[in-house]
């Protein structure tokens, strides 16, 4: 069984202002992270998922439609702490080189996360993976799906759920695009992927 507690966020809930207030991230994580983790709870009880590793739910649910709830739930829980686990205040690193040099650059690696990002219709989140031939790769994935089921290995993930940002930006899902990738990306992080 998981708990809140166990996903935090890695930096004080005011720590992404002016690009992400307080308030959302109290509601994002404080509301929506911990409906999914009680969700999950109350659907693995008493069941084999009960005392495995998320990931191991997430792919051992993955394409189950009998057990599509307890997929959505805990994919929820794994794609949101990625995405804050993303992200620092006043971040400093630069692009690591390896993502340069496969997009060409670091606006046009911008200007191709930026489009994918604004063409996702509805709800889901942006991802840069590394794939099973090791190309780096900007993909999208709808509602709660999630890369690791499809043998590709997140870097980074940005949430376009508009619970992500609409307090924030309202309807203007391309100016919190921009806020991530020029203010918040952490490259520490998503250089620490690319090592691993």
């Amino acid at each position: 069984m998981f708990a809140l507690s166990e996903f935090p966020l890695p930096y004080p809930t005011d720590a992404l202002v002016p690009f992400i207030s307080s308030q959302t991230l109290e509601t994002h994580h404080g509301k929506h992270v911990a409906t999914y983790i009680d969700n999950l709870n109350k659907l693995i009880e008493n069941t084999p998922y009960e005392n495995v590793s998320l990931v191991e739910i997430i792919e051992q649910s993955a394409g189950k439609p009998a057990e599509q709830k307890i997929f959505n739930n805990a994919a929820q829980i794994y794609n949101h702490d990625f995405f804050f686990h993303g992200m620092c205040p006043q971040c400093e690193a630069k692009i690591p080189d390896e993502i340069i040099n496969s997009f060409g650059s670091e606006q046009q690696f911008k200007d191709q996360f930026k489009s994918a990002a604004t063409s996702l219709f509805g709800s889901g989140y942006t991802w840069l993976v590394r794939d099973e031939d090791n190309v780096l790769r900007i993909v999208n994935t709808a509602n709660a799906d999630t890369p690791i089921v499809y043998n590709m290995k997140p870097i980074l993930a940005l949430d376009v759920w508009e619970h992500a940002y609409y307090l924030d930006y309202k309807n203007k899902r391309a100016d919190f695009i921009d806020s991530f990738l020029d203010n918040l990306v952490d490259w520490n992080f998503v250089a620490e992927n690319l090592r691993q």
